[in-house]
């Protein structure tokens, strides 16, 4: 009979920084959370950009930034090679456009899942639709690494409209409730929409989870056990304080617990709000330059030789962040012409 696993359940804890920390099989998360005014005639924000570093505005000035944006909030024209990004669009719009032309726009809950593999590029515009009242936009950017098998796929993106997303709500002893989405991952009775073929999230054997958790004042949930060999993390984002495991988190912190252990989270006394992201490690070297990761400094040199002479496909659009008219509605249209709205 094997020894009983005496480590604890909570391995590290650290403030929040930006970008969050991470963990394999996981690269990169960002949390964008903008308070954006009413919008103009072209969809940018209807308020002075004096003070900012246009192209490059990261301030957060009023609550807010332009980032690599000029008119219109967001990140023009970009290349990616060898992962994914999982952008959960919790709040406003995002207008996207690629080179292979393709283009959607997402948002309210909405979740684009796109594999980079051998190239592709792509802008991501935050389009300010409301003329009359505000426009706050929150989303979550998650970088998903790609087994070195799985890198020289084509580019491509998969939609999962909110409408869509598995979810539930559980009430615990004390009649608190907590509110689970699951991106992916079965958890429980859920079973998650399906991730892309090349992704690490399609292997059986991966244990990949993206799960967000609303939970009210007080609310307990137990996150259920998972492979042992995989990692997991828990992104305390919003609230006053809680408990993981049994160990006091201070709010804004990022919570590594053992994946192969019940794990208990007692929410404090204001309404929190959780990131939980948990996979196998792919275990292969990772080397990164800027938005390209491949497994060898070779592969990086020539990602960026490869980029140079073929754009990886050039770009069909007119503009480096092309925008949708402001009463558009969410859709998506492939590289193939396929057109797809929550409703088809």
């Amino acid at each position: 009979m094997s020894a009983k696993n005496t480590q604890p359940v909570v391995l590290a804890k650290v403030p929040l920084s930006t970008p969050w920390q991470t963990l394999d099989p996981f690269l990169f998360c960002m949390h964008h959370n903008d308070q954006y005014p009413a919008g103009n005639e072209k969809m940018g924000p209807a308020a002075s950009l004096e003070g900012r570093q246009i192209g490059q505005d990261f301030s957060n000035k009023d609550g807010w930034s332009m980032y690599h944006g000029e008119e219109v909030p967001g990140f023009p024209r970009h290349p990616h090679r060898g992962f994914e990004t999982i952008t959960i669009a919790r709040n406003g719009f995002i207008d996207h456009a690629d080179s292979l032309g393709a283009t959607a726009r997402f948002g309210q809950g909405d979740v684009q899942w796109m594999t980079a593999g051998n190239g592709v590029v792509h802008s991501e515009t935050f389009p300010l639709v409301n003329r009359d009242k505000p426009n706050p936009t929150e989303l979550f950017q998650v970088w998903l690494n790609l087994p070195r098998a799985n890198k020289k796929e084509d580019a491509y993106f998969t939609m999962f409209w909110h409408e869509q997303i598995p979810n539930k709500t559980v009430t615990d002893a004390a009649g608190k409730r907590s509110e689970i989405s699951v991106v992916a991952g079965v958890l429980d009775e859920l079973t998650p929409l399906t991730p892309p073929p090349s992704s690490w999230a399609a292997r059986d054997d991966s244990d990949v989870a993206v799960w967000t958790l609303k939970m009210e004042a007080g609310a307990e949930w137990s996150v259920p056990p998972a492979h042992p060999e995989s990692t997991r993390i828990i992104y305390f984002f919003e609230g006053d304080a809680c408990t993981v495991g049994g160990e006091s988190i201070p709010a804004r912190h990022a919570v590594q617990v053992r994946a192969d252990a019940a794990c208990v989270i007692q929410n404090g006394d204001t309404p929190g709000e959780f990131l939980i992201l948990q996979g196998r490690p792919i275990g292969e070297p990772v080397v990164k330059q800027g938005p390209f990761v491949m497994n060898t400094p070779g592969e990086i040199r020539q990602t960026m030789l490869d980029y140079h002479h073929t754009g990886f496909g050039g770009w069909p659009w007119d503009q480096d962040s092309p925008v949708h008219p402001a009463d558009e509605g969410r859709f998506a249209i492939h590289a193939d012409g396929r057109r797809e709205t929550p409703t088809s």
